[in-house]
């Protein structure tokens, strides 16, 4: 009968942990839309994944696991598409567009995942995960429809979500055919997609980054709060909380990130991008509770 306390006191310390992921991960949408003022996003996202790929390797050198790269062009691929497309085309979405929308528009990565998967992985998404993927179609026609004013910004944000989703499913296809350490493979990834960040700082050089306070603050709250911590705090949460408490944890960082963008930011939304935000965090809801069943 003791063991029963002791789980469920890890099993709220785990919810607890999760709570503060998704608070950093939500007000990091507020810290990136500050440092676009001051940063162009490519050198900004350079200096942010050295940081957290200094602090990963010195996790891996720490803790005595393996510092050798093994599955080289799979773990680039990874690297290219869920740090380098992911963060870049989001980060360049909020130079111009709004904190709130972009954080909403970068998370229908669940539903792009459920459409990359079925080709690639072969699974079949259940009925409920249809629902959630028309909910969430119809949230999306109101965010990006002409009468919306969407621009370019909207779409990079949504672009973000379709190569994070391409990353989850290469990262899910390659641990499902090899071993691999998913600390290493996180460094490595890390690393390789921040120097195709530092490739297109080079390629398209922006203004000199203005080395204030408050983009000190920005690069080391993302290089290491963001990008090391939380981190290994997430792979620690998900092997104490089962798929669909994570999915509903997940769920509240876009919530998060709209709710900052309008209390901190000022940022005003009209009544069809309020609908269509709100049919989105349903979507995201029912693919958590068909996760949670399944």
């Amino acid at each position: 009968m003791a063991a029963r306390p002791e789980r469920i006191s890890r099993r709220r310390l785990s919810a607890l942990v999760f709570g503060v992921i998704a608070l950093v991960w939500g007000y990091n949408w507020v810290v990136l839309k500050q440092a676009m003022r001051e940063a162009g996003p490519f050198e900004f996202l350079a200096w942010r994944f050295a940081i957290a790929s200094a602090c990963l390797f010195g996790a891996l050198a720490a803790l005595g696991r393996p510092l050798r790269l093994t599955h080289a062009p799979q773990v680039l691929l990874i690297g290219l598409l869920q740090t380098t497309a992911t963060f870049a085309l989001v980060t360049w979405a909020l130079v111009a567009g709004a904190a709130g929308k972009s954080a909403v528009l970068n998370y229908t990565m669940p539903f792009w995942v459920v459409l990359f998967a079925w080709p690639v992985l072969g699974e079949r998404p259940p009925p409920a995960q249809w629902a959630a993927i028309a909910l969430a179609f119809v949230g999306l026609v109101l965010l990006v429809h002409p009468g919306a004013h969407a621009g370019a910004p909207e779409l990079l944000a949504l672009a973000s979500g379709v190569a994070w989703a391409l990353g989850v499913v290469a990262t899910k296809r390659l641990q499902t055919r090899e071993r691999i350490d998913t600390l290493s493979l996180s460094a490595w990834q890390t690393l390789l997609g921040g120097a195709g960040l530092v490739a297109l700082e080079l390629a398209f050089p922006s203004r000199p980054m203005s080395w204030s306070p408050q983009l000190v603050f920005a690069v080391l709250y993302n290089g290491v709060l963001v990008g090391a911590v939380c981190w290994f705090l997430w792979f620690w949460a998900l092997q104490k909380l089962d798929a669909g408490l994570a999915s509903l944890g997940i769920l509240s960082v876009p919530v998060l990130g709209a709710a900052f963008g309008v209390t901190l930011l000022g940022e005003r939304l009209s009544p069809p991008e309020w609908a269509g935000m709100a049919l989105i965090v349903a979507a995201l809801g029912i693919t958590a509770v068909a996760a949670a069943r399944r």
